[in-house]
């Protein structure tokens, strides 16, 4: 956003040194921006999650460029990481994709009056189970590449599928309604809502859109508003969100921003 501002080009960055990168993805082109055009020469990245208090790994101002932009840095002092398979839990090696689980200090007790959740976010012997997807490189560096989880990171904003699921449920021509997230160029994701509609009814997506941001933060509101006939399942009957965005991607033309690289 601050590159894009109008009176960027007019702004002296040239006090400016270091700096963390950390929220959402962000695109590796972004960061060697952030790097030449902000004068953020020792920039680093950082990777974690609010039940980690909240930083689980890091980059140092010493490492290359390559792996400030490109990596989420190695794990933080006093803090074990490791990847999981996410089916078995069984612990992969390097360069094989699974779920980031860390151990620490910084591990939270756990959620406020909600054991159940708690059980299901850490195990028996500590791990805290982030619902991400990294990979551990031979050099020890973490990589992210995608989620578990159906959360959506919308420039940094957690936005809940199912809030706005529900939200949705309550627009009077609604039968049916999936929320995922979609690529996007300058937040990394945005929300896309598919909407089965009650027999005989019609609506548009402004319609829907109207409908959203006098209720509910912006932020939630859906950038994409698709009418389907239904979703696409496997043969248990479970709906399939990444069979969704896939189609998605293909329908509205989304290919540039779904292959931009991000650390």
């Amino acid at each position: 956003m601050m590159n894009t501002h109008p009176a960027f080009e007019e702004t002296d960055f040239s006090h400016m040194r270091t700096g963390i990168m950390a929220g959402s993805p962000c695109p590796i082109e972004k960061m060697r921006e952030v790097v030449e055009k902000m004068h953020m020469r020792d920039i680093c990245i950082t990777y974690g999650q609010t039940e980690a208090s909240p930083a689980t790994t890091m980059s140092k101002t010493t490492d290359t460029l390559e792996q400030r932009v490109a990596t989420v840095g190695l794990p933080i002092f006093g803090v074990e990481c490791k990847i999981i398979d996410p089916e078995t839990g069984v612990e992969l090696g390097d360069n094989e994709p699974g779920e980031f689980c860390s151990r620490g200090y910084n591990t939270m007790k756990g959620y406020y009056k909600m054991p159940e959740a708690t059980a299901a976010t850490i195990d028996e012997d500590g791990w805290l189970h982030s619902g991400d997807i990294l990979l551990r490189q031979p050099d020890g560096y973490y990589r992210v590449t995608g989620r578990v989880k159906d959360m959506i990171i919308r420039g940094g904003e957690n936005v809940y599928p199912k809030e706005i699921e529900d939200f949705l449920y309550t627009f009077p021509k609604t039968k049916d309604v999936q929320v995922i997230g979609v690529p996007d160029k300058v937040y990394g994701e945005v929300v896309l809502a598919e909407i089965i509609l009650n027999e005989g009814e019609t609506a548009t997506e402004e319609e829907v859109k109207e409908f959203c941001r006098a209720r509910i933060a912006k932020e939630k509101v859906p950038e994409y508003v698709r009418f389907v006939d239904g979703f696409p399942m496997n043969e248990a009957g479970k709906i399939q969100k990444y069979k969704m965005r896939e189609e998605a991607v293909e329908l509205l033309g989304l290919q540039d921003a779904a292959n931009i690289e991000t650390a």
